[in-house]
């Protein structure tokens, strides 16, 4: 089992920044992939970015350039730095953690975190 906590959500005026936290528990040795996704208000939930046990990283078009995603292993934390802030990335954004046993795979989800940009 992985238990995931985010943090760092918040109000923030267009072309600012923001820096979201993901701390895992639990099983975290077992964690293949950790990512962010968002889903705004009438719209589905839509990936963010996406980085590897390995280290690579995966990023939606509409971020590419403006966010990144890195990890603290000794804090067993993911971040997703958030620049150049729009008002379309105005959503709740959820921490997702890929684990793997064996041959099996299973998803983990926080509890999400509000991000608003407006002025």
């Amino acid at each position: 089992q992985v238990q995931l906590v985010e943090s760092g959500g918040g109000l923030v005026q267009p072309g600012g920044s923001l820096r979201l936290s993901c701390a895992a528990s639990g099983s975290i040795f077992s964690i293949y992939a950790m990512g962010w996704y968002r889903q705004a208000p009438g719209k589905q939930r839509e990936l963010v970015a996406a980085i590897t046990s390995g280290g690579s990283t995966n990023y939606a078009d509409s971020v590419k350039g403006r966010f990144t995603i890195s990890r603290d292993n000794a804090k067993n934390t993911v971040y997703l730095q958030m620049n150049s802030l729009k008002p379309e990335d105005t959503a709740v954004y959820y921490c997702n953690a890929e684990v793997v046993v064996t041959t099996e795979l299973y998803d983990y989800w926080g509890q999400g975190t509000q991000v608003t940009v407006s002025s």
